[in-house]
């Protein structure tokens, strides 16, 4: 019997399963995911050791919500025509609706290909397992992955070192002052940050500079981003752009098909973008199932990112454009806040930085702000005596 088919049994599409149910569906519901694990939280892998699993939900519930949920299952192939999915084992799943949140996988430049990479809970394992005080890590790319496990290493005793290609750490991510902050609490951990170096080979336990420098390690990970998995969408003639092409309601080229998560490329404030991001894979599952029944409402969400790393917590809500200048608003204790104001006044980026939730509040209410499309004035923006709030309703 067709029912709704979801392929891939992450973050974003085990939550659209329970969504479906949530919004009163009763129709069979199929969940299919390559992984052999229960569906677990991603976020953890890089901050935490031991690595135990945060599972997404109990296997109580699946059964409870009556969820087909199946594990170990490769999707070979998507016959729109036929709505109708193929398994590589030779299982075939009709659906009515098929919803595709296959998620990213971590990107491997030329030269990187023996390096281990960060994306699933057997490579956490893999890597975290074989640290201890005495182990060398070391790491390609100053993003937020990379630099997120480099704080779990120095919290094991390990040696790191981190090598990043650009002139500064995360450069795609967060404003310059923050990353100042993030490189001076790195470096008083110990950890050797090598920035403006070309890695000309990585991994398995070697990473050799263009310059000619070499750094001998016991583990080498690659952290320098990842990749959509767009693969069953090309094959199938769905349009792929930087991800699967999807409108404002996450429907893709081919009807009754969807697409929502770190795979999809979707319609934000006049362009186009494709976020790896827990919250979004979150607020796009109950968008999808929403727009699987019917709803052709546009996703609206204002991205939203966070990394922590020691006791610091980076939050950035709305996208940071690096030729927009900054307005600061100091917190206390070392924390802060760097707004973006667009050309015509309105607030589009808010990041901060500081120990434990200091910036989360502000951080919130800058987020509804960019929702609500506000222009606040930029003196009482930056004026940290003045509370948001009054922003927002203004």
């Amino acid at each position: 019997m067709a029912g709704m088919v979801i392929i891939g049994a992450g973050e974003c599409g085990t939550r659209a399963a329970f969504a479906l149910r949530e919004a009163g569906h009763d129709g069979p519901v199929t969940l299919i995911g390559e992984e052999p694990h229960l569906p677990y939280e991603r976020p953890p892998l890089s901050k935490t050791t031991p690595v135990t699993p945060k599972p997404i939900a109990e296997p109580a519930r699946y059964a409870a919500a009556k969820i087909e949920r199946l594990t170990g299952v490769r999707v070979s192939r998507i016959d729109p025509a036929r709505r109708v999915v193929e398994s590589a084992d030779g299982r075939a799943f009709a659906f009515d609706k098929l919803l595709i949140a296959t998620g990213a996988r971590a990107r491997r430049l030329p030269g990187m290909e023996a390096a281990r990479t960060l994306r699933t809970l057997d490579d956490a394992r893999d890597i975290l397992g074989a640290l201890d005080g005495g182990a060398r890590l070391g790491i390609v790319g100053g993003g937020f992955i990379g630099l997120e496990l480099a704080a779990t290493a120095r919290a094991i005793g390990a040696r790191v070192t981190v090598v990043e290609a650009a002139a500064r750490l995360m450069a795609r991510a967060v404003p310059q002052q923050i990353a100042a902050v993030t490189e001076a609490r790195h470096r008083a951990a110990g950890v050797d940050i090598i920035l403006g170096a070309e890695v000309r080979q990585a991994g398995p336990d070697r990473i050799a500079l263009a310059d000619g420098r070499a750094i001998e390690c016991d583990i080498v990970v690659a952290g320098v981003g990842a990749v959509p998995e767009t693969g069953l969408a090309r094959d199938a003639d769905i349009a792929v752009d930087n991800g699967i092409v999807v409108d404002g309601a996450l429907r893709t080229s081919a009807p009754d098909i969807f697409a929502a998560g770190d795979c999809c490329a979707f319609p934000y404030r006049g362009g186009r973008v494709r976020l790896e991001s827990w919250r979004a894979a979150v607020d796009q599952a109950s968008h999808a199932a929403a727009a699987m029944l019917g709803s052709t409402e546009a996703y609206a969400r204002v991205p939203w990112f966070w990394s922590d790393q020691y006791e610091l917590t980076l939050q950035v809500t709305g996208l940071a454009e690096p030729g927009l200048p900054t307005l600061r608003r100091d917190l206390g204790d070392g924390a802060f806040i760097l707004f973006q104001l667009g050309g015509d006044g309105r607030l589009v980026s808010a990041s901060g930085v500081g120990t434990g939730n200091a910036v989360a509040r502000d951080i919130r209410l800058a987020e509804m702000m960019i929702e609500r499309g506000v222009s606040p004035d930029p003196q009482r923006l930056a004026d940290a005596s003045v509370n948001l709030k009054a922003l927002l309703k203004g």
